[in-house]
Order: C-alpha cells, then sequence, then structure tokens
C-alpha cells in the first residue's frame, strides 16, 4: 500500500498532480475539498455546517473532517493500492489524527509531497482559476484569508513531516510535467514505489 499527502497552499497545483499520482500508481484519490463540496451542492447538514466556515475561508473543525475521512476510507478507499490524501491533513492535530486512522487499518503515511510556490503566483492562479470555473472562494478577500489560514495552521505541518522524515519538497513553479516527474522521482526514491504497479 502505498499512502501519500498532497500539500501545498491554495493554488499551488496540488488538484492538478493528483490526477497523475492516481494515474500513475492506482491511488484512490481523497480531496476533502471536493467532498465538501458535494455536501453543499447536496444541501446536507454537513454541508451548510462547512459552508458557513469555507465561505469565509476557515477550515472546518477537526472532529468533523476526521468524521468525514474515517466514513471514506471505510466505504469508499477499501480495498485499494493505496490513498492519495488532497487537501488533509492542514494541521498537526489532523496529521495525528490520520496516523490514528492509518494505523488502526494496519498501515502507515508514506510520503508527504510538497508543492511549494511563492505567493504572488499563487495568488494570480487562483484569480485566474476563478475566472475560469466560476469559483465563488476564488476572489481576493477570500484568496488572501485562505492564504493567511494557510500561514498561521498549515505550514507548521512542513516542520512535522520533516521531523517525521516523511516530507518531499518540490519547486510547484513551471511545467506540469517537469513538477511530476520531480514528484516521481523523489517519491521512488523515498517509498520504493513503481509507477503502472
Amino acid at each position: 500500500m502505498l499512502n501519500i499527502v498532497l500539500f501545498g497552499a491554495p493554488g499551488s497545483g496540488k488538484g492538478t498532480q493528483s490526477e497523475r499520482l492516481i494515474n500513475e500508481y492506482g491511488l484512490y484519490h481523497i480531496s476533502t475539498g471536493e467532498v465538501l463540496r458535494d455536501h453543499i451542492r447536496r444541501n446536507t447538514e454537513l454541508g451548510r455546517i462547512a459552508d458557513a466556515y469555507i465561505s469565509r475561508g476557515q477550515l472546518i473543525p477537526d472532529d468533523l473532517m476526521i468524521r468525514i475521512l474515517d466514513d471514506v476510507l471505510d466505504k469508499e478507499a477499501a480495498g485499494k493500492k493505496g490513498v492519495v490524501f488532497d487537501g488533509f491533513p492542514r494541521t498537526i492535530p489532523q496529521a495525528e489524527a490520520l496516523k490514528e486512522l492509518l494505523n488502526k487499518r494496519g498501515t502507515d503515511l508514506h510520503a508527504v509531497i510538497g508543492l511549494e510556490v511563492p505567493e504572488d503566483e499563487l495568488v494570480e492562479r487562483m484569480i485566474q482559476r476563478g475566472k475560469a470555473t466560476g469559483r465563488a472562494d476564488d476572489n481576493p478577500e477570500t484568496i488572501k484569508n485562505r492564504l493567511e489560514v494557510y500561514h498561521h495552521q498549515t505550514s507548521p505541518l512542513r516542520d512535522y513531516y520533516t521531523n517525521e522524515k516523511k516530507y518531499l519538497g518540490i519547486n510547484g513553479q513551471g511545467d506540469v510535467e517537469r513538477i511530476f516527474d520531480d514528484i516521481a522521482e523523489k517519491l521512488e526514491k523515498a517509498t520504493g514505489a513503481k509507477r503502472g504497479c
């Protein structure tokens, strides 16, 4: 089994690179953003709670996110070759909870791929994405809030996973193919994973 966290600020290219990881390594994709947007679209109770946080550029409470993830791992990801977590964890308590969720299933987290992109480029990417997709949270005020939340709550995870010897820093600027080749090279060196297996 190969379990990976795809880590980076909003707009760093996690969605693009997660697609490649899924295709090349046969992993199951868990995007907490997509799971939450699905609940919001369906106007579920969870979706309404999540929307109140997301629309202000804030993170939803850890206990709520853990319950969702536990359910997805049981119902959707069971029996897969591994999982790529996209958008989770975002805090150290979430990282500790993820470790527990995986351990109780007899597995572990193998690598954290960190897409590193300068802030001015992140802002420009999200503004362009908002224009292209109509995503309501890709507007200048919400982008500013999301990046502040990321820097205060999420970026300490880099140190956490570096100490665990699982963090693989990747230059997230430039050609998408070159970025993926860097990811694959570091991932295979760190974990022994092979493409197409």
